[in-house]
């Protein structure tokens, strides 16, 4: 029997100075959770930069140097604010391009656009060789189709041995996009039915002194990991610590069974038992 593939370590990067200033809430990072979860998957980490080019290219060299897997979102656009297809460019030492299917992609949009509109088609009139600029990629980059406009993102690998994915900051279009990249290039590392949570609510205990049996369980049972999750004001349950281990079923089953062992000398007060795939 051939081993699983072992998935890549998934990131975000969310681009723009409208998200650090609060004009607009972020809404990427909880649906990319979501799709990876609905995939066996797991967001490993997150991180947010307004629109400076020094501070994206620097974000964007420790990603590609990761080796991991990457989405980024916004800054793909043609104006004066938006950097981050040069600012990838820069952090591969790369020199731009104007992709060929990308520019073909563009120009029919904008065709489609004109004939809509009645207007007659100039695909030399300056507004729409500027245009053209939102498919200027990395040398070497690949195309991410775009469902909503037909504008393209695009794909770059890393030295580290992973990619990144770039793709706009409007949702209704970065979403679909994301998820024809899990799709096309790593249906192969989908975990569906393969991973589970199982834990229990406990009350009136102090983590530290529960730290030891949670290293123990770990100790015992490397293909998991034991997680701890307090709370002081939940709706239902008030203070507590939601404990438990997450895994692969077959793996998660006898180490939550260790677990409610060694939590036994404690005398604790038990909430309800949750399982989650």
């Amino acid at each position: 029997m051939n081993p699983e593939p072992t998935p890549p370590a998934f990131g975000l990067i969310v681009v723009g100075d409208e998200i650090l200033s609060g004009r607009r809430a972020d809404k990427h990072l909880a649906q990319v959770i979501e799709l990876l979860a609905a995939r066996g998957l797991a967001l490993a980490w997150a991180e947010y930069v307004g629109d400076e080019p020094a501070r994206i290219t620097a974000t964007l060299a420790r990603a590609f140097a990761s080796g991991d897997t990457v989405f980024s979102t916004g800054g793909i656009g043609a104006t004066p604010d938006d950097h981050t297809r040069q600012c990838a460019a820069a952090a591969l030492g790369m020199p731009l391009a104007l992709h060929p299917e990308a520019r073909r992609l563009i120009l029919r949009r904008l065709e489609s656009i004109a004939r809509r509109e009645g207007v007659p088609w100039e695909p030399e009139r300056a507004d729409n060789r500027h245009r053209l600029n939102m498919g200027v990629f990395p040398e070497g980059a690949q195309i991410i189709p775009n469902p909503y406009n037909q504008i393209p993102g695009f794909s770059c690998a890393g030295p580290g041995g992973g990619a990144i994915h770039f793709v706009p900051g409007f949702p209704v279009m970065a979403w679909p996009m994301i998820e024809w990249v899990l799709d096309q290039r790593y249906a192969h590392c989908f975990r569906q039915a393969a991973w589970q949570e199982r834990s229990i609510i406990i009350f009136g205990a102090m983590e530290a002194t529960l730290t030891p049996v949670m290293e123990q369980v770990e100790a015992a049972h490397p293909r998991v990991k034991v997680f701890s999750l307090p709370s002081v004001d939940h709706p239902t349950f008030g203070r507590h610590i939601d404990l438990g281990v997450k895994g692969p079923p077959d793996a998660v089953a006898p180490a939550y069974a260790d677990l409610l062992r060694g939590l036994t000398p404690f005398g604790l007060r038990y909430g309800p038992e949750i399982v989650r795939p």
